[in-house]
Parts: C-alpha cells; sequence; structure tokens
C-alpha cells in the first residue's frame, strides 16, 4: 500500500486505543499491533521516508487491507495484540508461544485462605483475579496487601480438627508479624474471613472504603512530618488504582464462547465477530452485510454466522448475541447478556460494528458530495462571504423554563439536508439560573473540545441561535480552543432574521427570498425542536415521579402515555373519560377520571 492509497482510508481509521491488523492481497494475516491511538499509530507507517529495515519496506509493500478493532484501554490493547499473535502467529510478528501465560492473583479455595502469584489458572473453586500486565507491579500489590491484612504464606491444611488437636506450631513468619497465628487459633476463621473480603474489594477495584483510610493515614504522616511515609502510603494507592482494571479481552471466567452483533441502517450492515478461546479474544472480524430487501438485524446475523462458517471458522457451543435468533444446530446456545462480562464484552463488540458502520456512512456521504453538490451551498457562501463552500453546518441553541433543568441541542446538516446520526443534546453542568450566555459558552465549548480531541473534522460554519450576547459568548469557547480562526461563525436573531458576525458593529440582511436564508431559518427551526424535545422529556420524566404515578394503579408507562399524547399534566385533568379511553385502558382511565374529580371541588 502506498502513502497515496493510505491517505484516501486515514480518516476512517479510529482516533481510540486498539489492535491493527495488516493483510495482504488474499486475506492472510501479515502483521498484528496495538496502539494508544490508531489512526496516528497506523498513520506513522506511511509517513517515513526511510524505513528501518528492507523486511519494514516489504511488509508495507504487502499490505492491501487494513482492519482495526476498538477497545477500552491501552492495557486490553497489550493482551488482544498478545492474545493473536499467539492464535494466528503473523510473519512479521516476533513468535510468542503460550508456554508463559499471563500474571493472577489467585485467592485459594481452602480454609483460611492463601493469596499468591501465579501463571496457572487451576479449575478447583479458586478465585483468579487479573490478567495484569507487569510482574513487578503484580507482586508489588502483593506486597502492600500483605503489609496491609497480615495472611498466612504455610500451605498448611488448617481444618478445625488439624488446629483443635494442636498439630502445629507458629512459624517465623508469626513472630515478624506477618502472620497472626490461625494455625494455633490465635486468629479466628471470622477474623481472617474478615480480611480476605477487604482484600477481595482491592482487587475488584471497589476503592472507596481503602481510598478513605490511606487519604488518612496520609494526612497524618503529613502532619508529623514524616514525608517518606506519606509518599510511600501515595505509592501503594497508586498500585492499587492500577490493579483496579479489569480486562475483558483476556478474562478466564468467559471460557470459550463467540461473540456476534451488529449495527445496520437501510441500506448496509456490519456484524463484529469475536471468538473467545480459553478466556483471550483470538480472532476479530468484521462482515459488510448488503441489504437486498428490508432484512431484519436477526436475519443479517443469522447469514453472518453461516459466513464465518464458510471461512473455516467453527462455532463454539455458547453465542452472545443482542437480539434472540434461531439456529439450526441445536447444540449451541444462543444467549443475550443482561449483565456482567459477558454484556460488557457484546457491548465492545456493538461499538465496534458501530464504527464501521459510521465509516462507510461517511464515504458514502462523500461519493455523494463529489457526485453533486447543493446549488443551495454554492449560494450561500456568496450571501455570507464564506472562504469555503459549507458542506458541513453546526447550529446550536438552548432551552429551559424559567431556569429549571436548562439542556442545549446541536444539530447537523451535511451538503444542505440533516445528517440526524450526529444530532446531539447537552444537559448544561457548570451553569445555575436561566444564563443563555454562560449555557451557550459551555456547550460550544464540549462540542468542540470533543471533535479536536477525536481528531474529527470541524464545520466550516457555526450557526448560533441568538444575537450578539450568545454568539459572542460562543466565540470565547472557540477562542479558548484557538480555532476561532478556522471556522465561520454566525449568530441569527429572530425577530427580523438579521445575520450577526463576530465584530461587526451592524447586522447583515439576506434576501428573505433566498434559499441561503431558508437553510439557516430551517438549521434555527430544526435546533430549536430538538432542544424543545429534550427538555419536554426531561420535564415529563420528572413529572413523571410526582403526581401522575401518585394516582393509585398508575405506572410510569402508563404516565408517560397520557403525557406524550395530551401533553401536559392540566389537558389530562381536563380530559373527560372517553378520551382518556382512547389513550390507555378503561380501567386505568377510571381511575385517573375518579382522581381528578375528587380534586375538582377543592381546586374552586
Amino acid at each position: 500500500m502506498t502513502a497515496e492509497e493510505f491517505s484516501t482510508i486515514r480518516n476512517s481509521i479510529p482516533t481510540k486505543p486498539g489492535v491493527y491488523r495488516y493483510l495482504d492481497k488474499s486475506g492472510k494475516l501479515l502483521y498484528v499491533g496495538k496502539a494508544k491511538n490508531l489512526r496516528k499509530r497506523v498513520s506513522s507507517y506511511f509517513v517515513q521516508k526511510k524505513y528501518a529495515s528492507a523486511r519494514l519496506k516489504l511488509l508495507i509493500r504487502k499490505i492491501a487491507k487494513i482492519e482495526t478493532t476498538v477497545v477500552n484501554s491501552e492495557r486490553d490493547a497489550l493482551f488482544l495484540e498478545n492474545s493473536i499473535i499467539k492464535a494466528q502467529q503473523p510473519k512479521y510478528n516476533v513468535a510468542l508461544r503460550d508456554d508463559k501465560t499471563y500474571p493472577y492473583i489467585v485467592i485459594k479455595h481452602e480454609p483460611f485462605p492463601r493469596i499468591f502469584f501465579t501463571r496457572k489458572l487451576i479449575n478447583d473453586g479458586s478465585e483468579y483475579y487479573g490478567p495484569y500486565t507487569s510482574v513487578f507491579q503484580t507482586r508489588e500489590i502483593l506486597k502492600f496487601i500483605k503489609k496491609l491484612y497480615p495472611i498466612r504464606t504455610c500451605n498448611l491444611s488448617l481444618t478445625k480438627e488439624n488446629i483443635e488437636q494442636g498439630k502445629y506450631k507458629v512459624c517465623l513468619e508469626y513472630h515478624i508479624d506477618n502472620c497472626l497465628g490461625p494455625c494455633v487459633g490465635k486468629q479466628s476463621r471470622e477474623d481472617y474471613d474478615n480480611n480476605i473480603e477487604q482484600i477481595r474489594d482491592i482487587l475488584k477495584g471497589n476503592l472507596g472504603t481503602i481510598r478513605t483510610t490511606m487519604k488518612e493515614k496520609m494526612a497524618a504522616f503529613s502532619k508529623e512530618l514524616a514525608f517518606e511515609q506519606a509518599h510511600e502510603m501515595k505509592v501503594k494507592l497508586d498500585y492499587v488504582d492500577t490493579f483496579a482494571h479489569k480486562s475483558l479481552v483476556v478474562n478466564p471466567k468467559l471460557k470459550n464462547i463467540d461473540v456476534i452483533s451488529i449495527a445496520s441502517d437501510e441500506k448496509v450492515a456490519f456484524a463484529n465477530y469475536m471468538k473467545v478461546h480459553k478466556g483471550s479474544v483470538v480472532k476479530v472480524q468484521t462482515i459488510e452485510l448488503k441489504k437486498a430487501l428490508e432484512e431484519t438485524d436477526e436475519e443479517l446475523l443469522v447469514y453472518a454466522l453461516y459466513d464465518i462458517q464458510e471461512r473455516g471458522i467453527t462455532l463454539e457451543n455458547e453465542i452472545l448475541v443482542p437480539t434472540a435468533i434461531k439456529l439450526p444446530e441445536e447444540e449451541i446456545t444462543i444467549t443475550i447478556p443482561k449483565i456482567g462480562d459477558k454484556k460488557k464484552l457484546l457491548l465492545l463488540s456493538t461499538k465496534n460494528a458501530k464504527i464501521k458502520l459510521r465509516d462507510y456512512q461517511l464515504k458514502r456521504e462523500q461519493r455523494q458530495r463529489k457526485q453533486k453538490v447543493n446549488p443551495v451551498l454554492l449560494q450561500m457562501k456568496e450571501d455570507l462571504r464564506l472562504k469555503e463552500l459549507p458542506l458541513h453546518i453546526e447550529c446550536f441553541d438552548n432551552s429551559n423554563f424559567q431556569g429549571d433543568q436548562p439542556v442545549a441541542s446541536c444539530v447537523v446538516f451535511r451538503n444542505g439536508k440533516p445528517f440526524k446520526s450526529d444530532y446531539r443534546r447537552f444537559n448544561i453542568k457548570t451553569v445555575e439560573g436561566p444564563d443563555d450566555f454562560a449555557s451557550m459558552e459551555e456547550i460550544v465549548f464540549r462540542r468542540y473540545k470533543r471533535l479536536l480531541e477525536e481528531d474529527e473534522d470541524l464545520p466550516q460554519l457555526i450557526i448560533i441561535d441568538g444575537g450578539k450576547g450568545q454568539l459572542n459568548s460562543a466565540l470565547k469557547s472557540l477562542q479558548l480552543l484557538g480555532i476561532e480562526s478556522k471556522v465561520t461563525i454566525i449568530g441569527i436573531a429572530k425577530k427580523l432574521e438579521e445575520i450577526y458576525f463576530p465584530g461587526d458593529k451592524y447586522p447583515v440582511h439576506i434576501n428573505k427570498r433566498s434559499p441561503s436564508l431558508r437553510i439557516i431559518q430551517q438549521l434555527r427551526n430544526e435546533a430549536h425542536r430538538f432542544a424543545i424535545t429534550f427538555h419536554r422529556n426531561k420535564r415529563i420524566k420528572s413529572t413523571l415521579k410526582t403526581e401522575l404515578t401518585e394516582i393509585e394503579g398508575i405506572g410510569p408507562k402508563t404516565a408517560q402515555k397520557l403525557l406524550s399524547h395530551f401533553r401536559s399534566i392540566k389537558k389530562v385533568k381536563e380530559a373527560n373519560l372517553s378520551q382518556l379511553e382512547q389513550v390507555i385502558n378503561k380501567r386505568a382511565a377510571k381511575r385517573v377520571s375518579d382522581y381528578y374529580t375528587q380534586q375538582k371541588p377543592a381546586n374552586k
């Protein structure tokens, strides 16, 4: 693959952590790599003028296709890379053998459990935590745990009978305070198990109580000017935070399963498949399915599984799916996970399917854009004196009711048409009360900070629903982000449909019949509708928890139906029994009618 060929697909590569795979023309895997930012890492291969070795140059020349898989963290990327290399042994990767597995911390299934480092997973009821990327840090966390909670290191059989018969004597660990002597009955089973329970919390990442204790100790050491001890305590807490991470791509609880998810639109679907073998994701594949008629996601998932089998992949006895499907193989269990590690793994697969679909939609849009440019945009460029054609426009609006539950919206038009998958809603987080200026400043900052962090394209035109005040507030955010010169921003005042530019004393008036003004008005109205709908839904939810659900026998779903139909509590009160029965069942309608009938005399 040449640098020019790569430039056409560069923007389709995610900016998230994950694994990238290079394949040749026949689809054979050449190389697997991990990255904190997939786009930056893969791009680095194609910007080099001189390669470090002839082998690297040959690899790049052989690349015909690049596949990526997004994961939740850089550590998960390391695990996934390692698992795929061991399972598939790509030609250009360092050979990894399975004789050395990941490090774990085990709590043994026995009376007075031992806790130690291991690389072997034995199915004896013991609990395994990990895997971890660093042996050194794994051992450090064990040291920290043993200092905090003295636990035994011997392999004696500490049954109740053996302890009562006095079979054992305390060892050196007891004399140096590393053990409290459960072997001779000096520590009770209840006290020991209580310590084990707290250690479980540390290894699971439930650090609230532990963190509070550590902070108190650090503060006490600092107050006594014992800074070395305070620093040591902080280092220990950092170790705990590091090991709180739980890997999804290498998880001994998952055993052998397949995972498949789907993301689709009206024309195409992408199914993401993951194979988990002995707790590790060893294969990831995304399958594109072009729709012929109006196939459902359930039907497409079955097609995708048949396609996987035709490629020589044997399905496991359990398959995780997002929705119920039927397969002829009765021995295969179809599972729709609701919680836990399986659910998280399915969500990870779904995330990758959605990324592929989003990439396809953007490419399709780019092709359509090249084929035909909306002539209204040419007029808009002229009317607003823009440097670029406004193929990508974003419009912002605020909504609140007397300062209550302030929200905002951002709507996106591409090539002059609504692009609803990119619409965004915002809950105002930093502003109290009805302050439209501060709210606008907040949401514009949050929107473009996110786009910059994800290396997404900025719009050519930003429209603010409001006059100079809102426009200046939005401009402040663009200046803070350093992008005020990269985009054009305008405000539109509602009364006279005046267009304001930053720094201009007087507004610009566009001909009322101009199609470009109609597009701006459509954007403004769409942003207003989107914000109002979001705000209304929030108010409905808060109302649901108060008046309607206080009526005996009326639940949230029934209340939602009433409010969706009548739009307000007042109109529900005014509705007669016949009108209510058109929306909800007769029994519920009578309860609502009786409730408000009883209230009417008191309201007069």
